[in-house]
C-alpha cells in the first residue's frame, strides 16, 4: 500500500520545516519505506504499519499545535509491493524517456 501524507499544523508560526523535520524523524526511524516531496510524504508498506505511522505522526504534531489537519491518500493494489518506485517508473516508460524528478537543492543544511 502506498500513503500520501500531509500533515497541516493550523495558526502559530507559519515556519512549518522544523516541526515536519520531527515528523519526518517519525518516518525514518518507522523503518518503513518512504519519499518526502515538496507537499507532501509517501510512506509504502502493510496497511497497519502505515496506518499506526500516521497516527503517531498526526499525535506527535498534534502535541505541539491544537489544530491540525492531516490528509492522507491512499493506493492500495494487489501484487505490486513497490508502488513508491513502479508509478514513477510507469509514468516514465510511457512517456518514452526519465521525467524529472525533484532534486535536494545546494542550500547547507542548518545545524
Amino acid at each position: 500500500m502506498l500513503a500520501e501524507l500531509t500533515i497541516i499544523p493550523v495558526g502559530g508560526d507559519s515556519h512549518l520545516s522544523a516541526c515536519l523535520a520531527e515528523v519526518l524523524k517519525l518516518i525514518d526511524a518507522s523503518g518503513l519505506r518512504y519519499a518526502l516531496t515538496p507537499s507532501a510524504t509517501c510512506i509504502e508498506g502493510d496497511w497497519d504499519d502505515v496506518m499506526a505511522l500516521v497516527r503517531r505522526c498526526h499525535d506527535h504534531v498534534r502535541l505541539e499545535c491544537p489544530h491540525v489537519v492531516t490528509n492522507v491518500k491512499i493506493e492500495d493494489e494487489a501484487d505490486d509491493p513497490n508502488k513508491l518506485t513502479s508509478n514513477v517508473v510507469s509514468v516514465e516508460a510511457k512517456a518514452g524517456r526519465r521525467l524529472r524528478r525533484t532534486r535536494p537543492t545546494a542550500v547547507p543544511l542548518k545545524r
